[in-house]
């Protein structure tokens, strides 16, 4: 179904052409005057210059042909050559009617439907999710969800960190704590025990302890480095316990990303990428890409057109150590070979850009991925709290997001019981769900490169451009659509939208039929905000037109059924962009 805004431009496009001027001029935008239009065409004053004519003539050549349009209320020509619109209530409706039936909600697929990997997520293995994991599990998620509405092939990867200096420190922390374990005898030829010598909460511990303790110890700083080393080399006992901190850690992040509504169609890790790493390096020296500087392999990824300078791409350090950048080139390797993906898109802290660009210009150079393929870098800023520093705990820790979670959703509980409409039960339940749409919404709402202040009574406020204001505006839907269904003396006949009976009615049916372009931009320009932006709008034209409507006091019983088919279709869209944030509404509040 095409879009409302491309069924106008064509009808002003026929207009221009008509009156024998370029159709490219006939280009529609929604006005920046609602109150004197809701749709404008600025191409007169570019056809000025074409047709040596004043602008005002040209738009007014063009609004003589369109008038009787039946698409129009009302077409003027306004100094110095604007051409206004406003659109026929029954086109309007009809518009609608055709959306409505839709069950995409007449938002066309793209014809040409791409495979895309997403990295997001990221975390590391044997560390709780915190604060610091949040932008990039729920804008990946949204991503994810918005790039398959419009029909593509989407894999989501966690791209977990599994194989850096925090094994070799967990490693040897563990050989001093338990040291008959049999991991650390080498002359251990058993099977190794099934069971992990650890829980995820002693794991837990045990890192941050061996983190501190590299910091102050030179000698358990090496012996942490010789343990990354061996186990990189394949040590057996290492790679056992390797295996269980990789299974103990998942499970638990699993669990963590479940509370948070966000999924991964792979669960890849750093170290699945090693295999490929050699033969990678050696193509880019045969290839003559690759060469020494100060004693590490480098590939050179400046270029002339270049304003600030863009370091070499570093393959191996100095002693022969790969990098994560190593890493990343060798992973993309590996998904050239498992999906051959159109479009690899990584959401990931705006301060790592500078990385990322020299690994896309390193794999682009290399040949690692193919020239038409696209290499996308979602840089997201920091989660702050109201003091504008990086989020933190009242102790100045960083907050485990599983306490981020239940912190919004207690808040949400405390105000929801003030008004005791609902049994605690049922109001814990109901709190959960808000409060993640809170949380969703309240860190979606921003544009995801800039940083924003986590506030936790605005984000749970019910008013206002929030998560809970949006799923109050679908529940109250709900009621009346509830209500509704319970009268005796329905519409008998097939309820319709019907053309506008009042202005914000009219306002309601437009910012309904801008669903589609909402949804394109955030596509187009990996901006969930944008949906975030139309869905709030879109709620404050329902409440608009819900305060100034007698709904279930209309004794026009076509017309009150008209309303009805209206607000499911309002309904929809709300559910709908919900869901590609990542939340959903409960059904009372």
């Amino acid at each position: 179904m095409e879009k409302l805004i491309d069924q106008i431009t064509k009808i002003v496009e026929d207009g221009f052409e008509a009156c024998g001027y370029e159709r490219s001029l006939g280009k529609v935008t929604l006005s920046n005057r609602p109150d004197l239009c809701e749709y404008q065409c600025n191409g007169a004053m570019a056809g000025a210059k074409l047709y040596r004519k004043a602008p005002i003539a040209i738009a007014g050549d063009v609004v003589e042909k369109l008038s009787g349009e039946p698409a129009f209320e009302e077409v003027s020509a306004a100094a110095p050559g604007f051409i206004n619109m406003k659109l026929s209530g029954a086109y309007l409706a009809a518009y609608l009617e055709e959306m409505d039936q839709d069950a995409h909600l007449g938002v066309a697929q793209d014809e040409e439907q791409e495979t895309i990997v997403i990295d997001y997520g990221g975390p590391n293995v044997a560390k709780p999710l915190h604060v610091g994991h949040l932008r990039s599990a729920i804008i990946g998620e949204s991503m994810k969800r918005i790039y398959r509405f419009f029909g593509h092939r989407v894999i989501g990867d966690v791209h977990l960190g599994d194989w850096g200096l925090q094994m070799g420190l967990i490693i040897e922390e563990l050989r001093d704590r338990e040291p008959q374990l049999p991991y650390f005898d080498e002359s251990y030829e058993g099977e190794y025990p099934q069971e992990a010598p650890f829980t995820i909460g002693e794991l837990e511990e045990i890192y941050p302890a061996a983190s501190a303790r590299s910091k102050e110890d030179e000698a358990f700083a090496a012996r942490a480095h010789d343990a990354t080393y061996k186990l990189q080399n394949g040590n057996r006992g290492y790679m056992a316990l390797w295996n269980h901190i990789l299974n103990v850690s998942v499970s638990d992040l699993k669990k963590n990303y479940e509370k948070l509504g966000v999924t991964f169609d792979i669960w890849k890790k750093e170290s699945d990428a090693q295999p490929y790493i050699p033969d990678m390096i050696q193509k880019m020296k045969d290839g003559g890409f690759a060469h020494e500087s100060q004693g590490a392999l480098v590939v050179d990824v400046a270029r002339e057109e270049d304003t600030k300078e863009i370091p070499p791409c570093i393959l191996l350090k100095s002693d022969g150590a790969t990098l994560y950048s190593t890493t990343d080139l060798a992973t993309l390797v590996e998904r050239e070979k498992l999906f051959a993906p159109d479009r690899v898109l990584y959401v990931v802290d705006k301060r790592q850009e500078l990385h990322f660009t020299q690994v896309f210009r390193c794999a682009k150079k290399t040949g690692i991925v193919r020239p038409e393929t696209e290499l996308n870098f979602l840089g997201f800023g920091t989660m702050n709290g109201r003091d504008g520093k990086p989020f933190k705990t009242r102790d100045g820790g960083v907050m485990r997001l599983e306490y981020l979670i239940r912190e919004i959703r207690d808040a949400v509980y405390d105000k929801m019981m003030e008004n005791r409409t609902m049994d605690e039960e049922e109001a814990g339940k109901t709190a959960g769900i808000i409060g993640l749409a809170a949380l969703k919404y309240g860190d979606l709402s921003n544009q995801a490169s800039k940083d924003y202040v986590f506030d936790v009574d605005r984000f749970t406020a019910f008013e206002g451009n929030t998560g809970p204001y949006i799923l109050y505006t679908i529940v109250r839907i709900k009621s009346i659509q509830a209500k509704y269904e319970a009268l005796e003396d329905k519409f008998a006949g097939e309820a319709r939208i019907l053309p506008a009976a009042s202005g914000s009615e009219k306002e309601l049916q437009l910012s309904v039929s801008r669903l589609g372009d909402a949804l394109r931009l955030a596509m187009e320009e990996r901006a969930p905000h944008k949906i975030c932006q139309y869905i709030y709008e879109l709620s404050d034209a329902f409440n608009h037109f819900y305060h100034e409507t007698r709904i279930m006091a209309e004794t026009d019983k076509e017309r009150q059924a008209g309303y009805i088919r209206l607000l499911a279709l309002v309904r929809r869209a709300l559910e709908t962009c919900i869901g590609l944030l990542g939340f959903e509404a409960p059904d009372r509040m």
